[in-house]
């Protein structure tokens, strides 16, 4: 199997700076090796934060990415460092989420992708908020998210 190109990308092995926000961060790509063999590629982000736009306190969420590439796939570097981005970032938890799916299918052009936030209680209720592309191409395994509802303490 031939070595992916890599020639392109700007930040793979590079000490690269994290970016300040989301419209600065670089989302790089690089050729599927499978083109034309449909399989999922799943990102979980557990730890991502940004910021409440009203009150300037940190939120948190628990990001699970899937697609089925077409001929490309995120630089797994790059779209760290894209999510770190939004750690100053002032925007509702909808926002956050939809901005990253949207970005994410401009940028790859999948034949599908979906992606489920779980948001951390903030004034007391969690806000869920999922998203896909359309319906997940048959045949493909596309397995649970395994992220289980917030239950609190109870």
């Amino acid at each position: 199997m031939p070595k992916t190109d890599v020639s392109g990308l700007s930040q793979l092995g590079s000490n690269v700076e994290a970016p300040q926000s989301p419209e600065e961060a670089i989302l790089e790509k690089v050729p599927a090796g499978h083109s034309g063999t449909q399989y999922v590629v799943r990102f979980t982000a557990p730890e991502f934060t940004s910021i409440c736009p009203m009150t300037g306190q940190p939120d948190f969420a628990h990001i699970v990415i899937d697609y089925v590439p077409r001929d490309w796939l995120v630089e797994s570097k790059s779209l760290k460092l894209y999510l770190h981005s939004f750690r100053n970032h002032g925007a509702f938890h909808e926002d956050c989420t939809i901005d990253i799916a949207k970005r994410l299918v401009n940028l790859l052009d999948p034949d599908w992708l979906r992606i489920g936030a779980y948001w951390y209680p903030r004034g007391g209720i969690p806000i869920d908020v999922f998203w896909q592309t359309g319906t997940p191409p048959e045949g493909v395994w596309i397995p649970d998210q395994g992220v289980s509802p917030y239950r609190g303490r109870g």
